[in-house]
């Protein structure tokens, strides 16, 4: 009898254990457990369907996984996926068709970066670019329309600033968005004026509108190919997993649309941005917890209190320190701004608020307090303040009375050392970046980049939560170091405590039975190289429910 490639299939089938297995082995290995100790291990075995069987040694994983496969680690360090709990996937992926001006030493260098990406890309209706950072440039003001002239004469040009919270616009840009000496500056955002009351070419925050309006939207085509990009770069750094801080209804179509086809490499916990329009077409059949195996959900919102330090647009309770004539700007009064919340809260989703200053963290600690005695149910949602970052000291307990979770992000610290001082003054910053009070006092802080506003590597914040320092190790025994973490604070901040601000420390953060088996190989030692290479680490392994997404070649 002639066998059919049915039949051998068919056959194949049966003599296979129904669970075929894998394990890894020779592993210099480290998770924490679900108590949050820190736990080692050699060998690690899954089923193939990547669900974690055993964590342990040889001889252990091998009585849950009988006939298994095995690859042999050859003593490389083992890591649970890292986690960013606050990033932006497709601003990730957007960057690499834009003009780049991250850590541009001086304005001249940035418009020289800004011509010759022009001139590389004459075809573009649009000038567009990111990372700019006028402190950075000790300027001692903001630049200006007509100095980005200089660099894209012929066509509109748009550079979003280094925190996504100002942009600088050239000539044309301004034109085209209708932006004149009569235009008023719109509700929680700033339109920087010179003398005679002319737009300088700075918008603050919700004034950015004005010109994000008239600038052609992404085709669908290059919106896949700025997940495509985001996605690489993730699986490439280790990150298993990340809360994408903001998303509408084209990109929930993309990211459903890659998780069924088994493309989503890393598992995305999208916030739905604002409650209006895409909120309203996004949550018609509610949160959704978990998708295709649990590497898509939609069950968050992101809002925004207000604006970031580096362009004063954070709201503070005082005046700036550095700047006596503004506090800042609060998106919205507290009436519209609870409103918000309660529309979003009463629909079934975490509520997750940006806020920077003491005065928009104050405006949403407000609101979850009225909040949530008014709808008790909603106490167990896991509410977060996204970057908490400067806090008044009396409100910092609040965080834990009302169970909000700090979502933080540690290089925000490295990075802006070289102004939030100026900004705030030498009271005000005792409760900024304070990550070790508000570990002290029993809150979880779920730990982030930011990215692309900072770099997406999760060992750059690693190191930044341990040292207080920069990349450079800059400043000489770490800024305000007080407000460290240890390395296995800073560990969990990244896998577990993660997972549990998105409601899914059941299924990932750390490496046990029944979790999926996500997990990275690195070139080095967490847990052993000196605390200044941290941010050194490669990674040479990424895997995602057992299943290799990156490797290092």
């Amino acid at each position: 009898m002639r066998l059919t490639p049915l039949v051998l299939a068919m056959a194949a089938a049966a003599i296979l254990p129904a669970h075929a297995a894998t394990i890894i082995d020779h592993a210099n290995g480290y998770t924490l457990n679900s108590t949050g100790k820190l736990v080692r291990f050699t060998a690690l075995a899954y089923d193939d369907a990547g669900r974690i069987l055993a964590v342990g040694n040889a001889k252990t994983v091998a009585a849950k996984a009988p006939g298994a496969r095995r690859i042999d680690m050859q003593g490389k360090t083992v890591l649970p996926g890292l986690i960013d709990a606050h990033g932006h996937v497709f601003g990730l992926g957007d960057i690499s068709t834009a003009a780049l001006l991250y850590g541009t030493p001086s304005l001249d260098a940035a418009l020289k970066a800004v011509a010759d990406f022009s001139k590389a890309n004459p075809q573009r209706a649009w000038v567009l670019g990111n990372g700019w950072n006028q402190e950075i440039w000790k300027l001692g003001r903001f630049p200006t329309a007509h100095e980005l002239d200089s660099a894209a004469p012929e066509r509109p040009a748009v550079m979003t600033r280094v925190d996504g919270h100002a942009v600088w616009a050239n000539t044309k840009a301004l034109q085209l968005a209708g932006i004149t000496k009569d235009t008023k500056d719109p509700a929680g955002g700033k339109i920087e004026r010179d003398a005679q009351g002319n737009a300088t070419g700075i918008l603050v925050d919700a004034a950015m509108d004005l010109v994000r309006a008239v600038i052609p939207k992404p085709t669908e085509a290059e919106a896949r190919a700025s997940l495509d990009g985001a996605l690489a770069e993730l699986a490439k750094v280790g990150l298993t997993s990340v809360h994408d801080a903001g998303i509408g209804v084209l990109e929930d179509r993309l990211m459903r649309s890659y998780a069924d086809q088994g493309k989503l490499t890393t598992r995305v916990y999208a916030m739905i941005g604002d409650t209006t329009d895409d909120f309203d077409q996004l949550s018609k059949n509610g949160p959704l917890k978990s998708y295709a195996d649990d590497v898509y959900a939609l069950a968050a919102v992101k809002l925004y209190s207000d604006g970031a330090l580096g362009s004063r647009g954070a709201a503070l309770i005082a005046p700036y320190t550095d700047a006596p004539h503004t506090h800042g700007l609060l998106f919205y009064k507290d009436a519209e701004m609870r409103a918000k919340m309660e529309k979003a809260l009463k629909a079934g989703y975490q509520v997750n608020v940006h806020a920077i200053g003491d005065a928009g963290n104050r405006q949403i600690l407000d609101g979850y307090e009225a909040l949530l005695k008014q709808y008790p149910q909603a106490a167990g949602m896991r509410h977060r303040i996204e970057h908490a970052q400067v806090v008044a000291l009396s409100d910092i307990p609040r965080f834990k009375a009302l169970d909000i979770i700090p979502s933080m992000q540690p290089t925000h610290a490295t990075s802006d050392q070289n102004m939030a001082e100026q900004r705030v003054g030498p009271q005000r910053i005792k409760g900024a970046y304070a990550w070790h009070t508000f570990l002290k006092q029993g809150s979880k802080i779920a730990c982030g980049s930011d990215f692309p506003i900072e770099a997406p590597n999760p060992f750059e914040g690693l190191h930044a939560a341990v040292t207080r320092q920069d990349n450079a190790q800059v400043p000489a025994g770490g800024w305000y170091k007080n407000e460290a973490m240890t390395l296995q604070q800073a560990f969990r901040c990244f896998t577990l405590d993660a997972a549990y601000a998105a409601h899914q420390e059941q299924v990932i953060g750390s490496l046990e039975a029944g979790k999926w088996a996500d997990f990275i190989v690195t070139d080095a030692d967490l847990f052993t190289v000196p605390a200044t290479q941290i941010g050194k680490i490669k990674v040479l392994q990424t895997w995602v429910a057992g299943k290799q997404v990156y490797g290092k070649h």
